[in-house]
């Protein structure tokens, strides 16, 4: 089935659990946070979207462990930096994952005369990787594949696949609709986690969702059909459940205890290092 398709081929309605506009903060809005929706969609726990301005930091230097993120350019320049060596720059349509892993810090600011919209998610990761080596990759706009309106955050759509080493059974997709289009979304096998966080204009799920809004599907493995009420650009993930509880400290999410200490005192050791270089207060 083509990406965009016309009405006559929509099925009943993918049934919503919760629309929300999220919490302000500043320039930031917090949609997810691991300690409340994040339990609902994990291994997505944590999503902000931004409209930063020109000049200013993206986010100050912190720590994180047991989690990646991915930033996701939507307009404007980024730069960033991290404790495994890497820095660089992030324009529109880029991407910068870091996959903490074990202990991690990093740094990042906008770059230029222009504001930087943007979302950054947070994944959690699963035993196996959530104290492992941390790894960043910074991939170009056009290193992200594309099948019609929807280019591959992460994962795999209808035979694309991104170049983010991602852990299995997460799709992370940014479609851009025209006014009066349809695009049908079928989830891959078991990813029953489904949602859409708008960023520009108003679509119909069928009922009208608009920019600034967060939908969580009910967990189900039928198609979620858009339609485009004018140009609309948004962001969906969908994931197979993430089947471990959530351990939280002040920057890391853990699937136990004995993970999250050591994820805190690798965050920690690291730290001291920071300090002792003048990178730290």
């Amino acid at each position: 089935m083509n990406a965009v398709t016309s009405l006559q081929s929509q099925a009943e309605p993918r049934k919503i659990r919760l629309v929300t506009a999220g919490h302000q903060h500043g320039p930031i809005t917090r949609l997810v946070s691991p300690s409340d929706l994040g339990q609902w969609i994990k291994p997505f726990v944590f999503l902000d979207a931004g409209a930063l301005p020109a000049s200013g930091p993206l986010f100050r230097i912190h720590p994180h462990s047991g989690i990646a993120t991915l930033t996701t350019v939507l307009s404007g320049r980024v730069a960033y930096e991290d404790t495994t060596g890497k820095q660089g720059e992030v324009p529109t349509g880029g991407l910068e994952w870091m996959r903490a892993g074990g202990g991690v810090w990093h740094d990042g600011h906008v770059l230029g005369d222009s504001p930087v919209e943007f979302f950054q998610l947070w994944v959690a990761l699963p035993p196996d990787q959530e104290n492992g080596v941390p790894e960043s990759q910074n991939i170009a706009p056009e290193e992200v594949p594309a099948v019609g309106p929807a280019r591959i955050l992460m994962g795999h759509y209808q035979g694309a696949n991104s170049p983010i080493r991602a852990p299995e059974g997460i799709t992370y997709l940014h479609v851009r609709l025209k006014a009066g289009e349809h695009w049908r979304y079928q989830p891959n096998p078991n990813e029953t986690v489904a949602w859409i966080a708008m960023h520009k204009g108003t679509t119909s799920l069928p009922e009208n969702i608009t920019a600034g809004d967060l939908v969580i599907f009910e967990e189900a493995d039928h198609a979620i059909d858009v339609v485009a009420q004018d140009e609309v650009s948004f962001v969906l993930g969908a994931a197979v459940k993430h089947p471990y509880p959530l351990v939280l400290g002040n920057y890391s999410v853990h699937t136990n205890p004995r993970a999250l200490a050591e994820g805190e005192a690798e965050i920690a050791r690291i730290g001291r290092q920071l300090h002792a270089a003048g990178r730290l207060g």
